[in-house]
């Protein structure tokens, strides 16, 4: 039953109450909570309004039989949960029902929650970091920093939490670190960073040995139309001993990588625009040219989160309750993505509003699935 399932992945949670004042348990409010994000709920009092419009359907499954709690309640459990547990429930709930296979692209991206800072403090608004298979549209677990400049310190928490043993990892520029490369090899896995001014020395070395490849012509370029423009791209990976320079603080590193891409839109002069990424996995250009366009696929799940989701307009911000809620909406978009009707997740969403039965195929998918990540770049370049 999905609903012992999840009871068994998130006992550990310690409830924050005094023993003797809980009128309602942690579990329930909890499940109850997942249950309305999944169904659209944006807030504590959609969430209240969710659990008395099904009210039936969870007392049914022995849940809130005493009654249903306020909002304010419900914001007070929700928001003492201690987000580190939640955050490590989570990723065991996703190992628990998905094998990650040799070679999957995990793509690492923050995101700022810009509704969540302190009324008081308009800097502490909450950034997140997510850890995203692109294949399957999974997210795979993620971590709170206070400020988007803190995400190099906090991605070598998020991937030692993780199980990345033969999974290429790719990073924004920001991230390329050789912290954070060694991390990841010494995890298991291997890594393909964008490198950009933040490493001028490491980059001028990769734009020079490119400098063929750039003044070569190719007819091998992946073209693509639509949107009103058409894009030409052409990927290029080559040994990293053709690096000009002592570059063995990158650990495991063994290729670089340049991506060519230009752009012609109507009435819009033509953009050339060369992108660099360094890599410890032996890729073939087309496996290089593969991960790369996988990791925008983080880029796609924000977006969902705030367009369906609704994200970065919520405005909840007292202790917790951000970045847990935050929490419920990664697990609701990956259990509405994991069941098989063929609609969009908002939607599924108002199936889920409307009919308890949709809801119950969202959970049974969501607790019970066992998805292997997609073979993307598994196999070395020969």
């Amino acid at each position: 039953m999905h609903i012992d399932h999840f009871k068994e992945t998130f006992q550990t949670i310690t409830d924050q109450r005094q023993g003797a004042k809980v009128t309602y348990c942690l579990f329930e409010v909890l499940f109850g909570s997942l249950c309305a994000v999944i169904a659209g709920a944006k807030g504590w009092f959609d969430i209240r309004e969710y659990i008395l419009g099904h009210h039936d359907w969870f007392k049914n499954n022995n849940l809130f039989v005493s009654g249903i709690p306020a909002d304010d309640t419900i914001a007070r459990i929700i928001s003492t949960i201690e987000p580190e547990q939640f955050h490590r429930c989570f990723i065991n709930w996703m190992s628990s029902i998905h094998t990650l296979t040799e070679g999957q692209v995990i793509a690492i991206d923050g995101k700022t929650l810009r509704g969540s800072y302190n009324r008081q403090d308009r800097a502490s608004t909450i950034h997140m970091i997510s850890a995203y298979a692109s294949s399957n549209k999974l997210v795979l677990g993620q971590l709170k920093t206070e400020q988007k400049s803190n995400e190099i310190t906090a991605i070598p928490e998020l991937i030692k939490m993780l199980d990345i043993k033969g999974a290429l990892v790719t990073i924004d520029a920001m991230a390329c670190q050789t912290k954070i490369a060694k991390t990841i090899v010494e995890q298991g896995g291997d890594y393909l960073l964008a490198v950009k001014s933040n490493q001028g020395k490491l980059r001028e070395a990769i734009v020079k040995a490119f400098s063929f490849q750039r003044s070569s012509n190719t007819d091998k370029s992946t073209i693509e139309q639509g949107h009103g423009r058409t894009e030409c791209r052409q990927c290029y990976v080559i040994d990293s001993t053709n690096l000009v320079g002592d570059f063995s603080k990158w650990k495991g590193l063994k290729n670089i990588v340049m991506v060519e891409n230009c752009r012609l839109e109507k009435g819009k002069p033509i953009e050339l625009e060369y992108r660099y990424y360094i890599s410890s996995k032996g890729l073939s250009a087309e496996q290089a040219a593969i991960a790369v366009r996988e990791h925008w696929g983080i880029e796609s799940m924000h977006w969902v989160l705030d367009v369906s989701m609704s994200e970065d307009a919520c405005q909840i911000y007292n202790a917790h309750g951000a970045e847990n809620l935050s929490c419920l909406r990664h697990m609701s978009l990956n259990m509405l993505r994991a069941e098989s009707t063929k609609i969009s997740i908002v939607g599924k969403q108002k199936r889920c509003m409307m009919n308890p039965s949709m809801l119950e195929a969202v959970l049974k998918a969501g607790f019970s699935s066992s998805v292997k990540i997609k073979h993307s770049c598994g196999s070395p370049a020969s």
